[in-house]
């Protein structure tokens, strides 16, 4: 993988560096080229700048580049890595931790507590392997099942009441679908061999399977396991069986209706505003309540970089940031959930006002996210390339490629 190689390149062993510095001044911002998240970017700097004249705020995209990570990575290699970004992978936290990038927000006074008391109990699956905090948890995007209304109709499927809550439901409806003629696919997740593709086919469905279980825990793979044996047999079966195609479709399966259904986040609400669309929470073996059910996060986090000259105003405005207020524009403006403890209580009037958005508001409290460490990338690499080869490709038996990917994952798991 690209990102792997690059961070690799870029790794360091100076260590982590800590909020020392105790200087105030101008600071330096980067946040997504998201449209939406520009618009939250941009007034947010200005409500920032009208009252703090001393210590004025540039914000500006994140620079292009093959993926973020690496346009970060390598900011950080030539030290010149802006105060913020608000747009950091968990998945590469760990190697910009590695490399001395980043600050460490629990070696702040208030940092730690400051998190916690936003996030709630969420928080602590973005600590390091130590308990540190080299993150802000900031947003996330619930993944869940879209599915198109007109498509399961056309296909003799009640639409309101769609049977997709268990492993063997989900599969006969599949067949309906396919069956019928009204998509090629029922569902299509990237059948690619990236690292992240299995945030968005196995990772969500594993997580509801185990009540939130994260793939590595205590430096040991978790997902070998009877739990993650039936999540990959699910998908195999849907592959065997022609349900989910084995070819990558350049166009959004989903919009272009070559397929029925789609694991997506609350994003999707305004994309799909042409579709005919419901929701439902990714299966289970046996069905879970849609308020018991986890999911994938599919977060993005806000760094504090140790190039940073004026670190104590960064961490004042990484709190004004992610106040109250600015979650709930961050909410109004863009549609993606703040990581942000009793989160519908927070903002009852905006999910009243956008009852589409209530169950992915509901789903944010029950999100899993990629293990920690500097080594994420590479774990994540090895078990896409057992799923891709196993699952996909029905290449050997789906158990066995799953064990031996765990036992992959365990011995790079405890590398520095």
């Amino acid at each position: 993988m690209l990102l792997a190689a690059a961070l690799a390149l870029t790794a360091c062993s100076g260590g982590a560096a800590t909020n020392s510095t105790g200087k105030r001044g101008p600071i330096t911002i980067w946040y997504s080229n998201n449209e939406q998240e520009v618009v939250w970017g941009k007034q947010m700097v200005a409500a920032w700048n009208a009252k703090h004249p001393s210590e004025q705020v540039k914000g500006q995209e994140i620079p292009a580049g093959k993926s973020s990570e690496e346009v970060i990575g390598a900011a950080i290699t030539a030290g010149n890595a802006p105060c913020l970004i608000y747009n950091t992978a968990p998945s590469a936290v760990g190697q910009f931790e590695k490399q001395g990038g980043l600050v460490d927000l629990s070696a702040i006074k208030d940092g730690a507590s400051y998190i916690e008391a936003r996030s709630g109990d969420v928080a602590k699956q973005y600590q390091n392997t130590k308990g540190d905090y080299f993150q802000m948890p900031w947003k996330s995007n619930p993944v869940e099942i879209f599915y198109n209304k007109e498509l399961f109709a056309k296909a003799g499927l009640d639409p309101e009441n769609p049977q997709l809550s268990t492993y063997a439901d989900f599969i006969a409806t599949s067949k309906k679908l396919v069956e019928s003629g009204v998509a090629p696919n029922a569902i299509l997740p990237a059948p690619t061999s990236e690292f992240f593709q299995s945030q968005f086919d196995f990772y969500p469905l594993y997580a509801a399977e185990t009540n939130g279980k994260q793939i590595v825990k205590d430096n040991k793979s978790t997902f070998a396991s009877q739990a993650g044996y039936d999540v990959a047999d699910f998908w195999a079966t849907l592959y065997k069986d022609k349900l989910a195609g084995q070819e990558a479709y350049t166009g959004d399966a989903f919009a272009d209706g070559k397929a029925a259904m789609a694991i997506v986040g609350p994003w999707a609400i305004s994309v799909y505003k042409g579709v005919k669309w419901g929701s439902v929470p990714v299966p289970t073996k046996d069905g879970t309540p849609a308020n018991k059910t986890w999911t994938f996060s599919d977060a993005k986090n806000i760094g504090l970089y140790s190039a940073c000259k004026n670190q104590s105003t960064a961490w004042d405005v990484l709190k004004f940031s992610t106040s109250k207020a600015q979650d709930g524009k961050l909410l109004e403006l863009t549609g993606q959930m703040p990581l942000r403890a009793n989160l519908q209580n927070t903002y009852p009037d905006y999910f009243a006002k956008n009852p589409a958005y209530a169950a992915f508001g509901d789903q944010a409290s029950r999100t899993v996210e990629v293990p920690p460490g500097p080594n994420t990338v590479e774990m994540l690499q090895v078990f896409r390339d057992a799923w891709t080869s196993a699952v996909i490709f029905g290449k050997g038996d789906v158990h066995k490629a799953l064990d031996d990917a765990a036992a992959k994952i365990d011995k790079i798991a405890k590398q520095p």
